[in-house]
């Protein structure tokens, strides 16, 4: 199966994210998913045998791409929005009662957010139990929690808001909360 791009020119205009910040931040995208597939590819082709090191390690990248695929998807998705929070939503009354409070889980979020170093900030549910969960990625492939969902996907590697902000991850972090499409986020939730 060839995994192709998905078009989000759409958000092109959002206050607080550039064109040459969108642009720029599609083609990254576009990699992911050109990589995908080459490695999808060649992996196919491949014998499949665990003690060959080029089939190991293209097994473990694929990982990589896969998720830097889809990670940014559910990111450029859940951008967009033009209305704030509905507090008597569904999932603003989720996010008050998992964290006492809706500012509360915004805190959190935004504290996960200004972590030091690149990564993803993810508010995931549990897919047993319905529990909601901010959680600081590292990377594409690192520290997904197993069994659940993400609701709300936050890139905060450098290319997401360095051509904008520069070092100040902080505003960059406010114009994303501008920004969310909380109708897709009521979707996510499960």
């Amino acid at each position: 199966m060839a995994y192709t791009a998905k078009d989000f020119g759409s958000i092109i205009g959002m206050k607080g994210f550039s064109e040459t910040l969108l642009k720029n931040h599609f083609t990254l995208y576009q990699g992911y998913v050109n990589n995908t597939n080459k490695l999808a590819d060649l992996l196919n082709a491949k014998a499949k045998d665990a003690t060959n090191p080029e089939y190991a390690e293209l097994k473990r990248r694929f990982g990589w791409e896969f998720d830097g695929m889809r990670l940014h998807e559910l990111y450029f998705e859940n951008l967009g929005g033009k209305k704030p929070v509905n507090k008597s939503g569904a999932l603003a009354v989720k996010l008050a009662a998992a964290f006492g409070s809706y500012d509360n889980w915004e805190k959190d979020f935004r504290a996960t957010s200004a972590l030091r170093g690149i990564g993803w900030t993810i508010l995931y549910q549990d897919t047993a139990g319905g529990a909601l969960f901010n959680q600081w990625i590292n990377e594409h492939d690192v520290g997904h929690l197993a069994g659940c969902a993400p609701v709300l996907v936050l890139d905060v590697f450098e290319h997401a808001f360095m051509t904008d902000y520069g070092l100040k991850r902080a505003d960059y972090i406010q114009a994303f909360f501008d920004n969310i499409n909380w109708d897709v986020l009521e979707k996510r939730l499960k």
